[in-house]
């Protein structure tokens, strides 16, 4: 069963952001959590703690949210968050950034006591645009909000040249509901994408074809694993559990022990600011 949960759908094409996007597709957001992801990922800090764009690690906080440089920018898109929105608990307001590219299966909020409330929207996706969690892949529409079940392994992909923009909101509190203004029915329901099991020869045709895998080839080599459950019916996790078989089958204990500790990092354990060393 689908854990995360389509909250609601807003009235999104009553607000002209066309220019806003192009602004974001421009903008220069760093690689903040370069571990995660493969291809072309990037998180757009429009408000934080402290209103400077130069913070981008994500943490909760005590105080008030403040516009970065980039927030004030983007009135239409920040009038999405003040119209429909509560603020009292928001404390992060970011776009993701998707393109050509994929995220590993990885559990949020790990370094932290207590996870908090994460929404997304997207605002300009397309079909092929995906999610994933545990075994599941299924597709955020434009202007649906979704509340993104973090605490569990969980993935997004994206085939298109054209950037995916998904809102993101965190909010303090993982338990109190979060109240939606504005929202209009959902006509359509929740697009849960049917995927056949993955073949045997598919699964000795993945593992042959890191046979070759070493040191400095390993981490480009997980971005096949993670792009299997996608496209086959697979547990999100499998991925790791295929890396660590091809790992072995190179006979390198080194490569051995860093897929482990890739699997790790992702789904069971890391530091606050930890940054994994391929």
């Amino acid at each position: 069963m689908l854990k995360s949960q389509r909250l609601a759908t807003l009235p999104i094409d009553s607000y002209d952001f066309t220019e806003e996007l192009s602004i974001i597709d421009a903008n220069d957001a760093g690689g903040e959590y370069d571990a995660f992801t493969f291809g072309s990922w990037s998180a757009h800090v429009l408000a934080n703690s402290g209103g400077s764009d130069e913070d981008t690690s994500f943490r909760p906080y005590e105080g008030q949210l403040a516009l970065t440089e980039l927030g004030r920018k983007l009135p239409n898109i920040m009038s999405i968050v003040t119209d429909n929105f509560p603020l009292e608990r928001l404390q992060w307001v970011r776009i993701f950034s998707l393109s050509e590219g994929i995220l590993a299966p990885h559990v949020d909020f790990l370094e932290f006591a207590e996870p908090g409330t994460r929404v997304q929207i997207p605002l300009r996706t397309d079909e092929e645009s995906l999610h994933s969690e545990n075994d599941i892949v299924y597709h955020l529409r434009r202007g649906e909000v979704w509340k993104i079940h973090t605490t569990v392994p969980h993935s997004a992909r994206s085939v298109s040249p054209v950037a995916r923009l998904s809102l993101c909101l965190d909010f303090a509190d993982a338990e109190d509901p979060i109240e939606i203004k504005n929202a209009i029915p959902s006509e359509l329901p929740v697009r849960i994408i049917s995927r056949p099991p993955v073949s045997d020869a598919e699964l000795a045709e993945l593992l042959s074809s890191a046979a070759d895998m070493n040191a400095d080839s390993m981490r480009a080599s997980f971005r096949k694993f993670a792009e299997v459950p996608f496209v086959r019916r697979a547990d999100a996790t499998a991925a790791f559990d295929w890396f660590v078989e091809a790992a072995v089958r190179t006979g390198n204990n080194a490569l051995v022990e860093k897929a482990k500790a890739f699997r790790t990092y992702c789904i069971e354990k890391r530091g606050y600011c930890e940054a994994f060393e391929w």
